[in-house]
């Protein structure tokens, strides 16, 4: 068992776990942690706890100490200062032509990089323009071009459950979400239903994607000709949790069958 805090960036919001060092944090605590961009300050969302070596992605970086009053007021300056910077680099790569829509720009805590995000529709040549934020900020300049998920989980916003965006709440990884998955719950192909903000398909469609699979294995496939005390008929609606299915006969019309509960057979 390994020894480890969840900590939330305070610059990109991003879900970091990390070794204690041997401190003992609470939720709410505000710490100076190691990433690979340098040394950010993070906020403890989840409290020392121990988790299997098997469950995480090892060695795992460390947080480096409890945040001092000089660490918040550097982040404060680094703030104002990346704002300054996101506006002169909006301005730079209009005047060299370059098609990007800048999202954010932060400082990791020693002002040793400076790091900007950015949406474009092609590949950008960005070298002119790391070239002159570096001369004017004296500094190791990142550009990084993301995709409009990443945007979403930068910015946030309400999905159409009524909820905070799940990818900027909670979710530390985007995982493959298929068209697939939408036509496995049975749902309406819709874009404006199984979409997010971020144009893309919803990243919940996968959460109950596979309890339906497993449910649907007791059922017949939809369309299928199955064979029943009334003699066969065509399949034309599926209740995978009232484990029931429709079957249409031509001269008897629709009838409800369910599954023996025994062995998942049909009836």
């Amino acid at each position: 068992m390994v020894s480890l805090v969840a900590v939330r960036l305070k610059s990109t919001k991003g879900m970091f776990f990390l070794e204690p060092n041997n401190l003992s944090l609470s939720v709410g605590d505000i710490v100076v942690i190691e990433t690979d961009n340098g040394l950010q300050l993070g906020e403890v969302c989840r409290s020392n706890y121990k988790e299997k070596k098997e469950n995480l992605v090892l060695p795992l970086k460390n947080v480096v100490r409890m945040a001092t009053s000089n660490d918040l007021l550097e982040n404060e300056n680094n703030i104002d200062v990346s704002s300054k910077a996101l506006g002169d680099a909006k301005r730079i790569s209009k005047s060299l032509n370059l098609s990007m829509n800048f999202v954010e720009c932060y400082y990791n805590l020693d002002k040793s990089q400076l790091i900007f995000s950015f949406l474009s529709d092609n590949r950008v040549d960005f070298r002119e323009l790391a070239k002159k934020l570096a001369q004017k900020y004296k500094t190791r300049i990142e550009l990084r071009q993301i995709g409009v998920r990443d945007k979403a989980k930068k910015i946030g916003g309400l999905g159409p459950c009524g909820l905070f965006l799940c990818c900027n709440s909670f979710l530390t990884d985007f995982n493959s979400v298929s068209i697939n998955m939408a036509k496995n719950q049975f749902l309406a192909l819709n874009p404006s239903k199984i979409n997010g903000v971020c144009g893309r398909l919803l990243c919940c469609l996968e959460y109950e994607n596979d309890t339906y699979s497993q449910l649907k294995k007791k059922l017949p496939k939809m369309g299928a000709f199955v064979e029943t005390p009334l003699g066969v008929g065509k399949v034309v609606s599926l209740d995978v949790f009232g484990k029931t299915y429709d079957v249409d006969f031509k001269e008897k019309g629709i009838v409800k069958f369910p599954v023996d509960k025994e062995n998942g057979s049909i009836k």
